[in-house]
């Protein structure tokens, strides 16, 4: 990670990514993101990240691509800060010395992706208003 990082920057940026690559998704609009996003950030919210992950994976036929947009944003940004390898998320989180058994490492994970994905929820939203959506 380097030095002096805004992470608040990040988050932001994250958050738009998160929205515009979820709203890409074959059979996604923007509505269908914001909902998916909510989804997973309650998740996250309430379960944590290896249930967050777990809901991305476990998505069946018409959320599927939308929640593999968001996995992959997802280990993108734990990557970017050096929280996780370029393994497989779910392994990555699992090892011995993985990031479920860094605690502060953890928080800050949560912290990241929680910010970025409200970021995104919003983001969402906007996009369906710009887009003629209700």
């Amino acid at each position: 990670m380097e030095d002096k990082m805004n992470l608040d920057q990040l988050c932001a940026k994250y958050g738009y990514r998160f929205a515009k690559e979820v709203s890409s998704a074959d059979g996604f609009s923007a509505k269908k993101a914001e909902v998916l996003i909510t989804k997973a950030l309650g998740v996250l919210q309430e379960q944590g990240l290896y249930a967050f992950v777990l809901f991305c994976e476990s998505r069946t036929s018409a959320e599927k691509s939308g929640a593999e947009k968001i996995r992959a944003t997802a280990k993108e940004l734990l990557k970017k800060l050096d929280l996780i390898n370029d393994g497989d998320f779910l392994g990555e989180l699992r090892k011995d010395d993985g990031l479920l058994t860094r605690l502060d490492d953890l928080m800050l994970a949560i912290q990241v992706l929680e910010k970025s994905l409200i970021y995104a929820r919003f983001h969402a939203k906007a996009m369906k208003g710009s887009q003629g959506e209700k």
